[in-house]
């Protein structure tokens, strides 16, 4: 799985803001039929892309307690915030 825990869990909550943000959309009194409907179309795609998101997450949860799933953990090695590795040309 290409997914982590993390990254889907950052995923579905920005599905979430999402929904919500689409939902004001089409709650609007004041927004054309025409784009109320586009509103409709969207919302509903962005709630498959979130179940599809869950289904995915309940599926690494369950492979993990399980203990078919050991989740791997990468490591961040960045230099820019380290001085040992400026360069000596930099003033």
């Amino acid at each position: 799985m290409a997914e982590t825990m993390g990254s889907l869990i950052d995923k579905i909550c920005i599905a979430e803001l999402k929904l919500f943000h689409i939902q004001e959309q089409i709650d609007r009194k004041d927004l054309a039929e025409e784009l109320r409907q586009l509103s409709r179309d969207r919302y509903s795609v962005m709630l498959r892309q979130r179940d599809d998101l869950a289904s995915e997450l309940n599926a690494l949860v369950e492979a993990w307690t399980r203990q078919k799933y050991q989740p791997k953990v990468y490591r961040q090695f960045k230099m820019y915030n380290d001085p040992r590795f400026q360069s000596k040309s930099r003033a």
